[in-house]
């Protein structure tokens, strides 16, 4: 046989549209990888962020407030807050990301951040205070309230533990599929997937909180078995989420998975910039995401207490509720089909 007619035989063998389709689809979610990444972090600046007030007296707060939402870009969404100590309980509270205290008494004013929430976001209220102060011949001090610890670079190490938490995830759910082959999940199969994921998942939560606490690397403080926990909720979540789109659509739930996780959840996460820096798009979509709301609750329990995490651990327990239910339904009504399609029908009379 000619080499040329081996060569096209090979090539029909080889590209059939099923594979054409698959090679497609990995084409097209490494341009979305792209496009999400360098689209959400290419141009980092704040916008609308949440930021306090506090005046002298109620008629200086309310002028300045209204100065700092008249800035260009509109940077802050300012509100007054009553006093100092009002300003940092919000600011503990997760309600509002700084807050600027205007001093009566000479010209020096304080500007109260919280690294912990990203450090990226406090040295930019801290650069825009500083140039607010500078056209009015004041300056301005800076009192971090939940300072990041000296370990965690940039307030990094609550993102990436969170993103080794989900890679976990969806790659144990990849593994249990494609080590089956084609063969469809039955019922019991597929409760045997969740029960090991969810063994996974907790294993994973604990030796996440182990390697980054004061055990191991000591770059995040905070509760061991909080952390742990969390990381179990987002290990399983992601799990259970890839395990569902594998029984809706086979194979390319994997793809779907890292879509969804990946492409989209990573960059929208408020990691690398917290989320008033990121654009419109992905500043919407990053809490509704298990890397962002897993993010948000990791720097919730090393830094501010476990204060506002109610959103978050719900938006992270609908996904695992929800890609468990999907992948038990879909299993059953396969399992159904499958036995009704082989029962033997009545003779005819």
């Amino acid at each position: 046989m000619r080499f040329a007619d081996r060569f096209a035989r090979e090539f029909k063998d080889a590209v059939t549209p099923r594979a054409a389709l698959l090679v497609v689809g990995v084409l097209a979610l490494q341009l979305l990888f792209i496009a999400s990444y360098v689209g959400a972090l290419h141009s980092p600046k704040p916008k609308d962020v949440p930021f306090g007030v506090v005046g002298p007296t109620a008629a200086v707060a309310q002028q300045t407030e209204q100065q700092l939402a008249k800035l260009p870009g509109s940077p802050l969404d300012p509100r007054v807050v009553a006093d100092a100590a009002t300003a940092q309980r919000q600011i503990l509270d997760r309600e509002i990301d700084g807050a600027l205290v205007l001093n009566a008494r000479g010209t020096t004013d304080t500007l109260l951040v919280a690294s912990g929430g990203g450090t990226v976001l406090a040295s930019a209220l801290e650069n825009l205070a500083g140039e607010i102060d500078a056209t009015q011949q004041r300056t301005v001090r800076t009192v971090d309230v939940a300072p990041a610890s000296p370990r965690d670079f940039d307030g990094l190490s609550a993102f990436y533990l969170v993103v080794g938490w989900c890679v976990g995830g969806y790659l144990c759910a990849s593994i249990m599929s494609i080590s089956a082959g084609s063969k469809p999940t039955s019922p019991p199969r597929a409760l045997i997937r969740l029960g090991t994921m969810a063994l996974v998942a907790i294993a994973g939560g604990i030796g996440g909180s182990l390697i980054i606490g004061d055990s191991i690397l000591g770059a995040l403080p905070g509760s061991f078995w909080g952390l742990a926990g969390l990381g179990a909720l987002v290990t399983f979540a992601v799990g259970a989420l890839t395990l569902a789109l594998e029984e809706l659509t086979g194979i390319v739930g994997i793809g779907l998975a890292v879509l969804v996780v990946v492409v989209a959840g990573n960059p929208s996460a408020g990691g690398a910039f917290p989320l008033p820096m990121l654009p419109p798009f992905w500043k919407a979509i990053g809490p509704w995401l298990p890397p962002g709301a897993g993010t948000w609750s990791a720097r919730s329990i090393a830094y501010f207490h476990g204060n506002d995490m109610t959103k978050s651990l719900l938006v992270l327990s609908a996904w695992a509720v929800a890609g468990v239910a999907v992948t038990l339904l879909v299993s059953s009504l396969r399992e159904k089909k499958r036995a009704s399609s082989e029962s033997p029908r009545p003779a005819a009379p």
